[in-house]
């Protein structure tokens, strides 16, 4: 049976134009560069215009423009089907990802050179070596070592390795080996503590391995017979249990601090890159005014290549056109297609940064003004979108990727975003501003007895904040402060 019906479906497709700017606004000051200097290498209808200036640039764009509307239609490529996924797929990796450093004009080897060293893997590899071991405990061992992680722990239970020993190595043997060599051998490695099943077997290697002190003996105990106890810090119950006084509990706790948790970082930490952050904007006070610069002194100004324009202008001018011919112009009309947009994307981009952080910087102009985060007013996305008639997405491409230099320092624009709370005097405040003071009234509190989420409440409350407890619970929790009783101190 055929049934005819008419449906109606309402769809939204961005032309090339468009996509390729919100691409560009998201790109923070460093991959924007590296995206130009690709654009420039692999379309050939652009030129730097800083490297030779053209003095008649404006005229050679108008006459392009002019030229550009002499092809007939069949010329012009349609872009009615090209979907916003293909080109903004989760799946790619941005190039910004892969560039982190920024350097000076005058800079000539844009390389950052590190030495490799052996990794953390090998230097346990080394001292095995050191070690008079049949060829199935090297083996054995090796394979062991392959299963500690970064952290230098060996998390994974003795009986799967003793199965994949079999299964992938061909070697048979027994968990009493296993343990064995992880104990009497791994486990003896440097750096102390390394090859551990767990934080407490990882902390008492380097009790074990410390000189024998009253403390040291006493931090052994806590660890191997009081661990849970310990780690709620029940400090009244393991002094009455051990016998200790204050001095000496504190003694042995100082002990315990003096470890190492994470073995295995203590290697990998001094190879660590340091990435570097490239700013943005810049903000400055001039004579109480703020002053707005964007970032772009390695950009290069861009333009159309005479050269490509000049192959149009003479197929027009040529009365017998081969067909060869004709496709040679298509390829050049696309490629300064390319090219005109582009550089009208380039400027757009820098046009909606300037006007988009404009606005933030005008809102929060107090803060700017004076560095104190108390001043930082309630901001949402929206805020920014309805002042400069923009879309919300369009602003969160600006303040998620961009960093921003102030007198007081380089942070994420995103960073001045937040939601409001309503004080007893009915103003609008930051969430950004009571979690300040939430912050000193935890660094001023007496650590013997910690202040309670309920106590917190309380004393927000009285300055004049009334927040619910699971409201303060929230925001120290997003401010990585433990509950008051794993803040205690003896």
């Amino acid at each position: 049976m055929l049934k005819q019906e008419l449906n109606l479906k309402l769809q939204q497709k961005l032309s090339p134009q468009q996509i390729q700017l919100m691409k560009l606004v998201q790109l923070p000051t460093v991959a924007f560069e590296q995206r130009v200097k690709e654009e420039l290498e692999e379309n050939p209808a652009l030129d730097d215009q800083s490297s030779e200036y053209d003095e008649d640039y404006g005229g050679e764009q108008e006459e392009w423009d002019n030229q550009s509307d002499d092809f007939g239609d069949e010329q012009v490529i349609d872009t009615s089907d090209i979907n916003i996924d293909d080109y903004l797929s989760d799946d790619d990796i941005p190039n910004y990802k892969t560039y982190t450093n920024n350097y000076s004009d005058d800079d000539e080897d844009k390389s950052v050179p590190y030495a490799q060293g052996e990794s953390f893997i090998e230097f346990l590899t080394s001292q095995l070596n050191t070690n008079r071991l049949t060829s199935e405990q090297f083996q054995i061992a090796e394979f062991i070592l392959g299963n500690i992680d970064d952290d230098g722990y060996m998390r994974r239970d003795i009986k799967s390795l003793v199965d994949d020993l079999a299964f992938s190595q061909n070697i048979y043997t027994s968990p009493e080996e296993v343990e064995n060599l992880l104990i009497n051998y791994i486990q003896r490695m440097d750096p102390v503590g390394v090859g551990a099943r767990d934080l407490q077997e990882c902390l008492l290697i380097q009790l074990e391995n410390k000189n024998q002190t009253e403390a040291v003996e006493l931090a052994e105990k806590l660890i191997s017979e009081s661990f849970d106890a310990f780690t709620k810090k029940h400090y009244s119950k393991l002094m009455a249990k051990y016998d200790a006084d204050d001095d000496e509990l504190r003694d042995a706790i100082s002990e315990i601090e003096r470890l190492n948790p994470k073995p295995g970082k203590s290697f990998s930490s001094s190879s660590k890159i340091v990435e570097q952050i490239t700013p943005d904007f810049t903000i400055h006070i001039n004579d109480g005014d703020l002053e707005l610069s964007l970032n772009g002194r390695n950009v290069p100004e861009l333009k159309i290549s005479s050269a490509f324009a000049e192959m149009l202008d003479t197929y027009k001018k040529t009365e017998n056109k081969s067909n060869q011919q004709k496709e040679a112009v298509m390829f050049v009309k696309q490629k300064l297609d390319s090219a005109k947009w582009f550089i009208d994307a380039v400027q757009q981009r820098r046009n909606t940064l300037l006007y988009t952080m404009e606005a933030i910087m005008k809102f929060q102009k107090e803060y700017f003004l004076t560095g104190d985060e108390t001043k930082i007013k309630p901001m949402i996305l929206k805020d920014i979108s309805d002042r400069i008639g923009m879309d919300i997405s369009t602003v969160s491409r600006v303040a998620n990727s961009k960093y921003v230099t102030t007198p007081y320092g380089t942070f994420l624009i995103k960073d001045l975003f937040s939601e409001s709370l309503t004080n007893d005097e009915g103003e609008e405040v930051s969430t950004r501003e009571i979690k300040r003071i939430l912050q000193d009234v935890i660094a001023d509190e007496d650590k013997r007895k910690p202040l309670t989420d309920e106590k917190l409440t309380e004393i927000l409350k009285e300055k004049g904040y009334p927040i619910a407890r699971r409201t303060i619970a929230k925001y120290r929790e997003q401010l990585n402060i433990p509950v008051a009783r794993l803040r205690k101190e003896i």
